[in-house]
């Protein structure tokens, strides 16, 4: 399972209620990177392999959408996929309760806006 991770900062946007279509959209080398703000796409253009090497072990966990790199977390298999959990036991715990709504989110298939919804947050 994969969401948008701003290549610049590691933001996850799903965290920050940012979807695909209010991103920041950029390309390079080819591909389409999201970014969470301005300030982030002007920063990557100035040290984009950097910052691709320094986020590309990042992964978001399903339930608290924490951004931690794949070897501080803990895998679980659903559904024949590998999903990564912070390490806290909560976060399985809550996700096996009600998987659907948390793979949605995180994929973001549903809106959700964002942890800083009830003020302001990092971008704004």
């Amino acid at each position: 399972m994969t969401t948008l991770i701003c290549p610049t900062c590691g933001c996850s946007l799903v965290r920050l209620g940012i979807t695909k279509e209010n991103a920041v959209i950029q390309e390079y080398r080819g591909k389409e990177y999201s970014f969470c703000c301005d300030g982030c796409a002007v920063t990557f253009q100035e040290n984009a392999e950097t910052l691709l090497e320094e986020t590309n072990s990042l992964v978001v966990c399903p339930s608290c959408l924490a951004e931690k790199p794949i070897n501080q977390t803990v895998a679980i298999s659903f559904r024949d996929k590998e999903l990564y959990f912070c390490r806290c036991p909560h976060c399985i715990t809550v996700f096996r309760e009600d998987p659907e709504y948390y793979l949605k989110r995180l994929s973001g298939e549903m809106e959700f806006a964002g942890i800083f919804s009830g003020g302001r947050g990092c971008c704004s």
